[in-house]
């Protein structure tokens, strides 16, 4: 029996470990981008070794082909050899085969060598003697080590890749362990999370300059806002891969679970990102100033400081409060003191309602702090007090709000508003209870459109709206 060889990028496993170490690396300190920029220079091979000496990867979460491996264990049960020869770094190869104990050697890319296409097939012809091996793969660059194999094995490879495979005129087999579908990728861009991007409407709603002209404006906003904000939660889900996989619920993201290929996720994020900016410059240099300054800070908090305490707070109260500077720089209504002030405390709030769910769920699976974030177990008591004192902030500006001179030009009947208080003091409270006790979502928003209190809480607060408006 020949020895069966398999490939590791997009075989083994779903993922890429040259991108999967490129993002970690990133992740884990930005400026690595400048070292990973020097190391190309020395060819990939160094680049491979550099990327896997600065990131940190967790090769027990990497998502693994459980069909590839069945095939590579029943190979290696009816007593056939088995080698992992990859080219990627052989380093993390060894650590991957070390974890998963089905091959009987590893062979990789050193900081000289890059085992890749023909070079591989010498390397396996020189190791293992010629058509002494089966292989399998999954991409064009493995057409060179099909030639000289006794077998060719495809995982996922596409119509042409099979019929190439096919066409050098030894026996093939085609294994197909996963199905294509577009929606992991409708998935990757959180749709959901759009609904944030409501706020884009509220300069038009509280300044009641409701027209076709405005509203158009405004819908545009959300649009271009919506995209942006897609593209960085795609940057996000690549940097934090590893945190998301430690993650009981988000290690099912498409990239943190391998539905998605990463590669295709760098080019997602700057496709999403040049096509929001296309849309922003049609609502002028100033919206397109808004939503450039929005993708910045976004970064920067995806980079950078979502590790650091309070400061990655007051920043999601900010880009939230930006949602609606942008309503207003669309449209050019001047935003009222009051709605930005309301805005930032009443942000703040649920930032900290999410810092605090994040660490009531690790709290509850044993461990000390929140994957990715700079907070402990022990800090909740202050998370919760910050989440309450900022809500409850929020409605004193908005009861401040009610007794000021522009309420009088706004509505016929400003005492209406006191209902808006009363149920917002209800609802903020009952979120901090409810994440409290460790049944709130990993996103507060996300979770008040699913709960059926909220949504009679939203529904009594527009009653409110509108009656003291039009009544």
């Amino acid at each position: 029996m020949s020895v069966l060889i398999v490939d590791l990028d997009g075989t083994l496993l779903r993922s890429d470990m040259l991108f999967e170490t490129f993002w970690s690396s990133i992740g884990r300190n930005w400026r690595n981008l400048f070292r990973t920029l020097t190391s190309l220079r020395k060819g990939k091979a160094a680049l491979k070794h550099d990327l896997a000496e600065t990131a940190k990867i967790d090769v027990t979460t990497l998502p693994y082909d459980p069909d590839v491996i069945a095939y590579v264990t029943k190979f290696r049960a009816e007593g056939g050899r088995t080698a992992l020869v990859t080219a990627s770094n052989e380093a993390l190869a060894q650590s991957i085969a070390a974890h998963l104990q089905i091959f009987d050697e590893v062979h990789g890319s050193t900081r000289d060598t890059n085992i890749k296409g023909a070079r591989k097939a010498d390397f396996l012809v020189e190791r293992f003697g010629a058509t002494g091996f089966s292989y399998m793969g999954d991409t064009d660059a493995d057409l060179p080590v099909w030639a000289k194999a006794t077998k060719a094995i495809t995982v996922n490879a596409s119509p042409a890749l099979r019929g190439k495979a096919e066409k050098l005129g030894n026996p093939s087999e085609h294994l197909v362990t996963v199905t294509p579908s577009i929606k992991p990728y409708l998935k990757a861009l959180r749709p959901h999370q759009w609904l944030k991007n409501v706020l884009v409407f509220l300069p038009m709603l509280t300044a009641h300059q409701i027209n076709a002209v405005t509203f158009g404006q405004s819908l545009l906003a959300f649009v271009a806002f919506s995209i942006v904000a897609s593209s960085v939660y795609v940057l996000n889900d690549l940097l934090d891969l590893g945190a998301d996989r430690a993650h009981p619920r988000k290690r099912l993201r498409p990239f943190a679970a391998g539905t998605i290929p990463i590669a295709q996720g760098s080019t997602m994020t700057a496709g999403l990102l040049l096509l929001g900016i296309a849309i922003s410059a049609a609502l002028g240099w100033l919206f397109l100033l808004v939503m450039m300054t929005y993708y910045v800070l976004t970064t920067a908090y995806s980079v950078n400081i979502k590790r650091r305490v309070v400061v990655d707070i007051c920043l999601l109260a900010g880009l939230y409060t930006m949602r609606i500077i942008a309503g207003g720089a669309a449209t050019g209504i001047p935003l009222s003191v009051w709605l930005l002030a309301f805005s930032i405390f009443f942000f703040f709030s649920l930032a900290a309602v999410k810092r605090q769910a994040e660490l009531v769920d690790a709290a509850d699976r044993g461990k000390l702090s929140a994957s990715g974030r700079g907070y402990r177990v022990g800090d909740l008591p202050i998370i919760s007090m910050m989440a309450l004192a900022a809500g409850y902030v929020s409605i004193l500006v908005m009861a401040l709000y009610v007794n000021s001179p522009q309420v009088l030009e706004l509505y016929a009947q400003p005492a209406a508003l006191w209902g808006v208080c009363c149920i917002l003091l209800y609802w903020i409270t009952r979120m901090v209870m409810v994440t409290h006790r460790g049944d709130m979502d990993d996103d507060p928003i996300v979770f008040a459109v699913k709960d059926r209190n909220s949504q009679i809480c939203l529904v009594i607060i527009l009653m409110c709206g509108i009656g003291g408006a039009f009544l």
